[in-house]
């Protein structure tokens, strides 16, 4: 992974200063609130309902067990003993007293992260496939392009007030695992007729109060023009998306008003125009920082592993945890291993010191010391050997980390909330942990196969839910709290966004409306080979919304 060079530690250095001074002036009274304010998005401080929270960068979503334990400890130490990793590969700390973060920020240097541009509007945390260098369905790598597209955008002086934040994916398989189409800008290495790798980018995704799937903008960007267009792209923005409305401040608002074919014309036309041969981007540079992702020198092992198997037919919970959790690696005798933070009635996404410093002692005894954050909130120890699996299970089961769910039905996302959330509207972690105990990860859960259930608080869909097969919106509606729920969205590679099925929920019943919607998905399908999203398509929203609504589950209509 990334190591700092000179500039970056200096930089992150200089930084931590910078803020421990502002920080003094907040608590001497020197600066009031709404003076303090940008100052402290700038570096990733939010003011929640209860307290402060501090929004920490894991670029890519990848990180060694030496910053996995700086985590864990700063959760013992500055907060209350737990962390939440996020949608955006992000890890929250959710309690830090305001005089103790510039502490923080000084302690994550130590480990080279820090929470610069986690928030505000400028170009947020550059995400990429949580199983990039292992997945056995890649091209390429993602994570040089996002590494150098994060050093591009790092305090940019042209694009640190955009019209509104600004989001960046990028994912080096066929299969999508980034979600690159619910993204400002979206970045799909493929290759082109001479075998040439290059990228297809996307423009104007994302959700919110108005969700738009992006549209592919270039096809086959050459791997040289990757900074030069980017660099057309946001400035396009920066220059002609609104400001006077932020709720219509993104740029998928610029392209629905522009037209793709106007607002094309208006990149190419600046793409020329910056002479794209001054930022054209130099192949000794691009495999200078692809050395830093070389994979590890992983030993030749046969395809089947005879202790894995042996496990496997002893032991049932193993087996499903082998079942679910485990995902094909590129090099026989490995696997890719989902760490699942869903654990059955838990809380989406928290992890506490103690299981922190547990991932990062497997990572460094059976992970080639690599650690990823996935967009769903789970954690993976991307190259692990198969042989090695009942060891790492066994620890993972000590520490209450080997719920086999990843996949299922109560592998859910789901954001804050009103527990936390100033923004939000009604509660979602509630409604998550009932979900999850009411199906849990046995029989009936592995009878209703791929799921993927999504949970916001408010229209800020901070929890996607848009893009879920089932999306779960919470709303305050006469100082209730209400649940509206959309089916058929999904943010992989055939990308779309739900259909609302109508009149909201109460909180009471909305798990019952899921087991409504399950229990016709089943009744419904082909077989058990069809999958909820493809019975969804094939089938349209009206058996879904004829049993929600016309039979007697409590519906709040």
């Amino acid at each position: 992974m990334y190591r700092y060079d000179e500039f970056d530690a200096a930089f992150v250095a200089d930084r931590v200063a910078q803020f421990s001074d502002q920080v003094k002036r907040r608590l001497a009274g020197e600066l009031t609130e709404d003076q303090f304010r940008p100052h402290r998005l700038m570096n990733g401080v939010y003011l929640q309902l209860h307290a402060y929270m501090l929004r920490i960068a894991v670029p890519y979503g990848t990180m060694s067990a030496r910053q996995m334990r700086k985590l864990a400890f700063i959760a013992r130490e500055y907060d209350k003993g737990y962390g939440h990793f996020t949608t955006r590969q992000n890890l929250q700390f959710n309690w830090p007293a305001l005089k103790d973060i510039p502490a923080v920020l000084a302690h994550l240097a130590e480990v080279e992260m820090h929470a610069i541009q986690t928030s505000g509007n400028c170009i947020r945390n550059v995400t990429a496939d949580h199983f990039a260098g292992a997945a056995a369905d890649e091209i390429e790598d993602p994570r040089p392009y996002a590494e150098i597209l994060r050093q591009w955008s790092s305090i940019h002086p042209e694009f640190t007030f955009l019209p509104r934040k600004f989001k960046l994916a990028l994912t080096g398989a066929p299969h999508d695992r980034a979600a690159i189409q619910t993204h400002d800008i979206g970045y799909q290495l493929t290759r082109n007729d001479k075998g040439e790798t290059c990228f297809d980018v996307y423009v104007g995704g994302g959700q919110g109060r108005t969700p738009m799937v992006a549209h592919k903008l270039h096809e086959a960007l050459p791997i040289g023009d990757l900074v030069a267009y980017t660099q057309a792209i946001v400035r396009v923005y920066n220059l002609d998306g609104r400001r006077d409305n932020k709720y219509k401040a993104r740029i998928k608002i610029l392209v629905h008003e522009m037209g793709l074919e106007k607002f094309r014309a208006a990149v190419e036309a600046e793409f020329a125009a910056m002479k794209p041969d001054e930022l054209k981007l130099p192949l000794t540079e691009v495999e200078r920082i692809r050395a830093y992702f070389a994979p590890p020198a992983l030993p030749s092992k046969p395809a089947r592993s005879a202790a894995l198997d042996a496990r496997r037919a002893s032991d049932a919970k193993f087996a499903a945890f082998v079942d679910t959790n485990l995902s094909q690696h590129k090099v026989a005798g490995h696997g890719v291993l989902t760490i699942s933070l869903k654990p059955i009635g838990g809380i989406p996404g928290d992890a506490t010191a103690e299981q922190m410093e547990l991932v990062a002692d497997l990572a460094e005894k059976f992970g080639h010391d690599e650690i990823r954050v996935s967009h769903e909130q789970n954690l993976v120890l991307p190259h692990v050997a198969l042989d090695d699996l009942p060891a790492i299970y066994d620890a993972l089961a000590a520490k209450g980390l080997a719920t086999a769910n990843v996949g299922l039905v109560s592998d859910i996302i789901c954001c804050p909330g009103l527990d936390y959330c100033s923004l939000a509207t009604a509660r979602s972690i509630p409604v998550a942990q009932r979900i999850s105990a009411h199906f849990g990860e046995g029989e009936r859960a592995r009878e209703i196969g791929a799921m993927k259930i999504k949970i916001s608080g408010c229209i800020n869909a901070c929890g996607h839910h848009h893009v879920g097969h089932i999306g779960i919106l919470g709303l305050e509606r006469k100082g209730v709290e209400t649940y509206q729920i959309t089916l058929g969205g999904s943010g992989d590679e055939t990308c779309s966004v739900g259909d609302i099925t109508g009149p909201g929920f109460s909180e009471q019943d909305i798990v019952g409306a899921i087991e409504t919607i399950i229990d016709t998905y089943i009744a419904e399908r082909r077989d058990a080979g069809e999958d909820f999203l493809a019975a969804y398509r094939r089938l349209g929203m009206a058996p879904f919304k004829k049993a929600l609504y016309e039979r007697d589950k409590g519906a709040d209509i």
